[in-house]
């Protein structure tokens, strides 16, 4: 149930530390095909992917900030999830533009995936439909 204040507010995306915005500014904009809304690089970057963003910030400004770098290990439990109506034909163009998929297209019971990683190790991940509403049927 949601209450009064939960109509009022709406997701609008996430931030990740990354060690060089100009690096994932060409992985997120160039190689996946991305709207680059802000380059401010070398300290920040912005990626529009729908009705939300993905914040890029560089590691060496959040430092003077006291944020310590992540090991590879929390940037991999860390995923950035996106979705397309054509799952298969997405993975074959991506595939055409230089992505190592870290997952091909797969079958889990809760939805149809793939999945690569970006040049920081966050793990991209690729789902069939609409997410939550997309489960596998058996």
């Amino acid at each position: 149930m949601m209450g009064p204040l939960m109509e009022k507010v709406r997701f609008e995306g996430l931030t990740l530390t990354v060690a060089s915005v100009e690096r994932s500014l060409a992985f997120y904009g160039g190689t996946l095909g991305l709207e680059v809304k802000i380059n401010a690089a070398p300290a920040f970057g912005m990626i529009r992917v729908g009705g939300g963003t993905i914040g890029l910030i560089s590691q060496a400004l959040q430092a003077k900030e006291g944020v310590e770098e992540t090991s590879a290990a929390q940037k991999k439990a860390i995923h950035v999830e996106l979705s397309s109506d054509d799952l298969d034909g997405l993975y074959e163009e991506l595939k055409a533009r230089g992505v190592e998929f870290h997952e091909p297209p797969h079958d889990e019971p809760w939805e149809r995936s793939m999945s690569a990683l970006d040049p920081d190790g966050y793990v991209v991940e690729f789902a069939q439909g609409k997410r939550g509403e997309n489960q596998v049927k058996g």
